[in-house]
């Protein structure tokens, strides 16, 4: 068996002709949707990134404004910023481009982000809010993952879906949208024992732990679907996943790849998260 493997990059044009005919749409309503970045230092990955989403709005007719601060800028700086951004009415979404320096409280600046800005889902509150059920927002990657999940068609309900990585921007909200659509869950870290066997186990496997090609083409079960959120830079430049892509392929009914997977997805869903911020204004 080889693996159908998941186009992000098709999905996400989808999502973006979709996000430009609703702000055509809301513009008309005298709304002009807005998207304000703050990047803190020169951090060269961070920095393309906030490239690449700045260009993907501004193509969706989504104004976006890039606010650079340098790398020692100070917290009570920062939170002024985010602060000026939270009070202005003409901007509709915030998104504070992470990691940031390390004498810098990150937990402190999101939640300084008021919640209705927070495009990129991650407040406590959206969070809070993906755990009840009724999100207001959901985190960009996890959200893409679920798409990609439709995609594939996956019949989510009474499937046994395993999440490799509990971290509060993709693990723990991909499990909770998981739940939601009826799966059943189980949410893998360092800890877990047995790591192989549980992953054998899985109908669906969402890996998103860092670690290049972590999980072997040998684990997956065969017809499983494979949501691979991994992206490992390698010595020789290359990008890789978490998942060994090619041996995984052979079993796999569904992949993502990597690159051209999850990543195009997050960028479309934070566009999407931006227009809908704009809609509720």
């Amino acid at each position: 068996m080889s693996a159908r493997v998941l186009d992000g990059k098709a999905l996400a044009a989808q999502v973006k002709q979709e996000v430009a005919a609703r702000v055509t749409a809301v513009k008309a309503k005298g709304v002009a949707p807005c998207l304000a970045v703050v990047l803190v230092g020169d951090d060269p990955a961070s920095a393309v990134y906030v490239k690449s989403k700045t260009k993907d709005a501004r193509e969706c007719g989504i104004e976006a404004f890039d606010h650079r601060l340098p790398a020692d800028v100070s917290q009570a700086t920062l939170l002024a910023l985010v602060a000026k951004l939270g009070a202005d009415p003409a901007v509709h979404g915030i998104l504070v481009q992470l990691p940031l320096p390390r004498h810098l409280d990150s937990d402190q600046v999101i939640e300084a982000i008021p919640p209705h800005k927070d495009v990129d889902g991650l407040h406590p509150d959206n969070l809070g809010r993906v755990a009840q059920g009724r999100p207001r927002f959901v985190a960009c990657t996890p959200q893409g993952c679920m798409r990609l999940l439709a995609l594939a068609g996956v019949q989510l309900a009474g499937a046994n879906a395993v999440v490799l990585g509990r971290s509060v921007l993709v693990g723990k909200p991909v499990a909770l949208l998981l739940t939601s659509a009826n799966a059943t869950v189980t949410l893998c870290h360092s800890k877990t024992r047995n790591l192989a066997e549980v992953v054998a186990s899985a109908d669906v496997v969402v890996a998103a732990i860092g670690k290049a090609e972590l999980v072997r083409g040998s684990w997956i079960k065969p017809g499983a679907v494979v949501i691979d959120v991994g992206s490992n830079r390698m010595p020789d430049g290359k990008l890789i996943g978490d998942v060994e892509f090619a041996a995984a392929a052979e079993r796999a009914s569904a992949i993502t790849p990597v690159p051209g997977g999850v990543g195009p997805m997050t960028r479309a869903c934070l566009l999407e998260n931006t227009v809908l911020a704009a809609e509720r204004s």
